[in-house]
């Protein structure tokens, strides 16, 4: 009878920690969707929708890349968080304590980061009331006041855990419908398989480029890093990867479906005109449907880029161990406040929402390979990470996400310089060939400044 009991006991005990690990499992998933929310906004549906109409499933291989880039630095920032124990911000402020290195850590990545959070910030309320007025018979003013004051609402009153978690109802609800609307329209196999093979041509007209550089920069959020390294700290490094695959994986799905929906439009993007067309193919629901989602969407981003924000500044400019920078104090409340008001201030100015969304995007993809630098020199600190540093393969895939996107952003300076200046480029390829090669320089002497050595 003992023994019975002393296994009925052991079960339990076994039983009780497979749920606890369930849990954590599942409560990482809900965590880490915070980063989809964040990028899975009215830029994302603006940007992939766009290249949807212009080019079709073509452009589909830049999804591929940027998810797997996401992934990536993600996975880069959560483990220097989890293992060093502060987050990427702070760990910059203390590699660059001072002198010119504090100076361009200070003027590139935080004026960029905050920058390209005012950016994302205002496609974000203007995506979002854009919506709303697809079903909504109420002023463009109101609808960008009552946004506003939800975003300011929830990130006043909650965590920033608690506002990440809530977030996740935000993603599943514009996810589904577009998944269900892309479903519907059947593309074949083969078309979306020849779509994740990259075509250099593509990159060889302007409005290409740009449609390549606004999906990266929509789905390779830089100031997300910053978001994602404070949100790791309190978990293991099985389920912050577990967590962020699962949240990253289902972005690229759903940011892939939206450029699938983007394709029987005709004549270029525009909300009302997705909207008629969606109507027309799936009835009148599906404008009703777009509407919920585009306001949920630019909600649950609205939240993100003021919190990410302040998160960074905390980061930069607060000291190791001080309380000033309190998610409750006055300082990190200013800088999400500030970021809300810029993007609440642009949708009462009354601008457009696509073009300056997809400016938004480009900016950030062009910043990318900054903050993608920044981070694989950290991730070679063996002094800070030990045996968690970098690897052979964690280097050989930073170093390839670098020149990849140091390619896109130097093509797009050099091809806005042509435009302004009247001077001619070479061929296309030429460029991308020199450009990718000035990346892989860029990334293999960040390594090898660090000291890094391959990881038995």
């Amino acid at each position: 009878m003992a023994e019975q009991n002393a296994r009925r006991v052991d079960c339990t005990r076994g039983n009780g920690a497979a749920h606890t690990q369930a849990m954590k499992r599942i409560g990482s998933i809900v965590l880490w969707s915070a980063i989809a929310a964040a990028f899975i906004g009215p830029g994302t549906v603006t940007s992939a929708a766009s290249a949807g109409a212009d080019w079709g499933t073509a452009i589909l291989w830049a999804i591929l890349f940027s998810g797997i880039a996401t992934f990536t630095l993600q996975e880069f920032a959560g483990r220097l968080a989890i293992v060093s124990g502060t987050d990427l911000a702070s760990v910059l402020r203390q590699r660059y304590p001072q002198g010119v290195g504090r100076i361009a850590l200070l003027a590139l990545v935080g004026g960029a980061i905050l920058l390209g959070c005012a950016a994302y910030e205002a496609g974000n309320i203007l995506g979002g009331v854009a919506g709303a007025m697809l079903a909504l018979e109420v002023p463009r003013a109101a609808l960008t006041i009552a946004l506003g004051g939800i975003a300011a609402a929830l990130l006043f009153a909650g965590s920033p855990r608690q506002v990440a978690q809530a977030m996740a109802l935000f993603v599943a609800v514009m996810g589904a419908g577009f998944l269900l609307v892309a479903a519907s329209l059947a593309p074949g196999f083969a078309e979306l398989a020849r779509g994740l093979v990259p075509r250099g041509a593509l990159l060889g007209v302007d409005a290409g480029l740009l449609a390549v550089l606004a999906l990266v920069g929509t789905t390779v959020v830089p100031y997300n890093l910053f978001l994602g390294s404070a949100l790791a700290s309190g978990q293991g490094l099985g389920e912050m990867r577990l967590g962020l695959a699962v949240a990253v994986g289902l972005g690229a799905i759903i940011t892939a479906a939206i450029l699938v929906v983007g394709t029987v439009l005709a004549g270029g993007f525009d909300f009302e005109v997705l909207a008629d067309a969606l109507a027309t193919r799936l009835g009148g629901w599906a404008r009703t449907g777009l509407a919920i989602g585009l306001f949920a969407a630019g909600l649950s981003s609205a939240i993100t880029a003021p919190l990410a924000a302040a998160f960074t500044a905390r980061g930069l400019f607060g000291t190791s161990g001080g309380q000033e920078w309190d998610p409750a104090g006055w300082r990190f409340r200013s800088v999400w406040g500030g970021i809300l008001a810029i993007g609440v201030a642009l949708g009462l100015a009354d601008v457009r929402p696509g073009p300056a969304i997809i400016a938004a995007q480009a900016f950030n993809g062009a910043l990318l390979p900054l903050v993608a630098v920044f981070l694989l020199a950290a991730m070679n600190d063996r002094e800070l990470l030990g045996r968690h540093a970098n690897g052979w393969r964690g280097n050989l895939a930073g170093v390839l996400i670098v020149a990849v996107a140091t390619m896109l952003g130097l093509l797009a300076m050099v091809r806005a310089g042509s435009a302004a200046f009247g001077y001619e480029l070479p061929a296309a390829n030429g460029l991308l060939a020199v450009f990718a090669m000035v990346g892989l320089v860029l990334g293999a002497a960040t390594i090898r400044a660090r000291g890094a050595r391959p990881a038995n």
